[in-house]
Parts: structure tokens; sequence; C-alpha cells
């Protein structure tokens, strides 16, 4: 019988999406970490923990009563796909789309910022917009409809590297360093391109399908063969993934963020990869790349999931403040209450920008339902000001405690385990769990992978000033300055 319930339990196995993600990485994709190429990537260290909870969520899909809330049923499809692939034309339907970013993002408690919804919800944008972006393009259309439709029916895990590396940030495209190492094109043939140099930084990219590959360069005509779009798959000849030092502890007591949620990060080298015009999106036209990047419907969907992954991060930082101050018995003290209570108007402001995007949304010319891009901008700017203040205040609220765990939980059962009971002990809980919880605070501020998580959050968005400066460049300033000057004109009537 037991071996009746393992075989059964093995073929449904290779029938779930989440084992079939995993399969599909042995495709002979190039990653290099210390040094070496990584074999048998689902099994490293570096990678399994990450590829288990991406494989669980991915599983969330087949699983009655809950993949209804995750995802839908295409038109003419027959099981479910991600809701980051659903075009909203009405507030059902991006409520939908929010709802399924909303259950994998505290599945993951927001610590996971690329689980491929976003780059999903690009292509999903692009798609959406389809019509007036052929405009610009002729071929364009058809491209983005067959990807897209690929991309949605086969699972396909999408992740973006839209930025150049940092060689001589003094210096643009004139440069010839610069220009030749920047991401270019080669060479043109009948069948497509030949792209050299390199990107970053392309967040989960040792276990992507394919990368959506673009600029953030203000082009001139000139610089034509920098200007493109690209869907590359990660398994393409000449194509090397070159990881940053892992961060992933598999000691999953004493590192419980750090041993499933650890993403990695990667910087690409194009050593003349070869990319058929069909994943070609846009090349050449300096001014139609720029115009597809300024895209409001792709910008409004893609952003909008950042959002709403973000609210779940802020929320379980607060969580582990408000419990780090109950197991120590501080949350009576004054000061303590102001910083808590301080989490919690971050939580409630940016969870009343999310809701003001979409109660604000209106339809773009094609009737898409897009969310209002102001308000989620408004969002992503103050998050990079955020997350490093509620860390700071994490940091606050435990203060030494941090740094005065046992180096692992195997003391609780050796020779001096009363006295850890006995001084570890926390006002309103165990030692043992005083201890796992002060770990877990550790993880999140003072850990490699808790570093990372604050650089990440202060500048994924792009360079934070000229994000805030943009919001100016770009606000009708006239609702602001007419009833200035209205009432000053008034003024000048009133005699006194």
């Amino acid at each position: 019988m037991g071996f009746i319930k393992l075989f059964l339990h093995k073929e449904l196995s290779k029938h779930l999406r989440g084992e079939q993600f995993i399969q599909s990485l042995d495709d002979g994709r190039k990653v290099w970490l210390d040094g070496g190429l990584v074999d048998h990537l689902p099994q490293h260290p570096a990678f399994s923990g990450t590829l288990k909870t991406i494989s669980r969520l991915f599983n969330m899909l087949d699983e009655p009563g809950i993949r209804e809330s995750i995802g839908f049923v295409p038109p003419g499809g027959k099981k479910y796909v991600h809701g980051s692939f659903l075009v909203p034309y009405s507030s059902q339907d991006l409520d939908k789309r929010r709802t399924s970013f909303d259950l994998w993002s505290r599945e993951t408690h927001g610590m996971m910022s690329r689980l491929s919804d976003y780059g999903r919800s690009m292509i999903t944008g692009w798609y959406a917009a389809r019509e007036e972006i052929g405009k610009l393009d002729p071929h364009f259309e058809s491209k983005i409809t067959a990807y897209y439709e690929e991309a949605r029916d086969k699972d396909l895990f999408l992740t973006t590297a839209i930025l150049d590396p940092q060689i001589d940030r003094s210096n643009g495209l004139e440069d010839s360093r610069i220009n030749e190492r920047f991401l270019h094109v080669v060479k043109e043939t009948s069948e497509g391109i030949i792209v050299r140099g390199a990107k970053m930084i392309a967040t989960g990219a040792p276990y992507t399908h394919d990368f959506i590959i673009f600029s953030f360069l203000n082009f001139e005509e000139k610089d034509h063969k920098h200007a493109h779009v690209l869907i590359v798959p990660a398994n393409s000849e000449g194509l090397n993934i070159v990881c940053r030092e892992s961060f992933a502890d598999h000691r999953a007591q004493n590192h419980i963020l750090s041993s499933r949620y650890e993403e990695m990060d990667a910087v690409l080298f194009f050593d003349d990869v070869f990319i058929p015009w069909e994943r070609v999106l846009l090349y050449g036209n300096s001014e139609t790349v720029l115009k597809l990047r300024a895209n409001k419907t792709a910008n409004s969907l893609a952003f909008h999931q950042t959002v709403v992954r973000y609210v779940s991060k802020l929320e379980f930082v607060t969580g582990v403040a408000f419990a780090v101050a109950e197991s120590i018995g501080v949350q009576g003290y004054l000061h303590i209450q102001e910083k808590l209570g301080e989490l919690i108007t971050q939580i409630d402001v940016m969870k009343a920008l999310v809701i003001a995007s979409e109660t604000m949304a209106k339809p773009d010319k094609s009737g898409v339902l897009v969310p209002e891009l102001s308000y989620i901008d408004t969002a992503r700017n103050i998050g990079t000001k955020y997350y490093p203040r509620a860390i700071e205040i994490l940091q606050q609220v435990g203060g030494g405690g941090f740094v005065q765990t046992p180096s692992g939980m195997e003391d609780f059962y050796g020779p001096i385990s009363n006295q850890m009971h006995l001084y570890f002990e926390g006002a309103a809980v165990s030692a043992e769990k005083k201890v796992q919880l002060f770990k877990l605070g550790w993880d999140l501020i003072g850990s490699p992978l808790g570093s990372r998580h604050e650089l990440y959050e202060r500048f994924y968005a792009g360079d934070p000033v000229r994000a805030y400066a943009n919001q100016y460049v770009k606000f009708e300033k006239e609702s602001l300055t007419d009833p200035i000057w209205k009432l000053i004109k008034e003024s000048s009537k009133d005699v006194y």
C-alpha cells in the first residue's frame, strides 16, 4: 500500500505546475556562481530553498478553492493561468488582478519582488495597448500577441533586465568604452539580430524562462543600435548569467527568510547572442522605443503589482515589530507606541494609494481599465523612504536584543538547556520563541539578505531624486497655481 501511495504521489507531482517549472530549468542555461557553472540548478543550495517556494506558488494554480482567486481561465483555455495575464476591462477585473498579487505576496510576506507577476504584467500591458503601440511599428501587434499567448499558456516565468552596467556614470554613449559595453546590435540577418554587451540587475535571473530587455537611456537617433525591446530566452547561446554572492542559508530556524526567499540578482553578459525577429519587439527607432517605455497602460498595470506587494512587506515588518515589543514588554511605553503607530500609518497610506489608483482608474483608448498612475507613482516614491524607516523602527524597538541571541537553537537541547530557558525567556513568550523571533528580526535588519532588501527598496523604482522630480515635471501645475493667481487678482481689487 505504501508503494502504491508513493507511486501515485510521484505521478501526480509530474502534472503539478510547480514540478513542471522546476524540471523546465534543466535547459542548458549558463548560470555562474562562485567562479563556476552551476550544475543541477534546483539542487544547488543557493537556489533550492527559493525554488521550493516558487514551486509551491505555481502549484496553487492547480488547487481547487485557491486557483479561482489567483488565476482565471482565458477564453478557449482549459486551465487556470495567473491573474497577472488578465487584461482588465472592469473594476472586477482590476480587483482580480490585485487579489492574485496579494495572495502571492502574502505567501512570501512581500519578501520576493520578482515572482514573475511584474514581468508578466508588463507583457500584459503591452498586449493590452497593442493597437496604440502598433501605430509606432507595424509588426509589434502580431509579435506581442503571439508572445503574450505563449507566456500565458505555458506559465512562463519572466523577469526584467533594464539597467546598464555602472562603468562611468559621468559619460554616455558618446564614450566608446560605454558604447561598446552597453547592450547593442552588432549584426542584422534575415532571421534576426545579434547583440553584444551587458545588462543588470536581473532579479530572479537563474530561474527565469525569458528576460524582458530594454533600457532607461534617453536615446538619440544616432543611438539606434542601442534602441531595442527584446524577449531573450535564459538558455540562449552566448548568454552568461553572473550571480552575486548567495545569501541563502539553509539553517531554517536561524534564518527563516534567507532559507526560503533568496531570489538572487545577476548581471547578464551577451556574447554575440542571436535574437530571432519574432522576439525583437522593437528595434532601431529611438523615438519608438522611448514611447513604448512611457506607455501608461503597461506601466500602470506593472507598477500596480509592485505597490500591492509592498503593502504585504510593510505589514510583515510591522508584525515583527509588534511581536518584538510584546515579547520584551515594552509595548506600553509611549515612545514605543509612537514608533509602532508610525508603522501603521505607513501601511494605511500605501493601502489608500492602492485603493485610490483603482477607484480613479480610467479606460485607455482601447477600453482597458488602467489604474491611476499618479497614485502609483506616489506610492513607489514614498516607498523608497518608508521601508528604510520601518527597518530603523524595528531596530530601535528590539535594540541590543538582536545581537544577544545564541548562534543556534541547539543549545536549548544541550548541557546548558536550563540556563538557556532561564535567561532568554521573554515577557510574554518562551525563551525558544523569543530567540526565534529575534533571529527572524535579525534576518530583516542585519543579515546579508536584510541589507539587500533595504538597498532594493531604496532604488528598485529607479533614482528616487529623479522620480520625485518627474512627479513635479508631469504634474498639471496650473490646477494649483491658478487659484493662487486668482486670489491675488481679486485681492488687488479690494479697497481698504
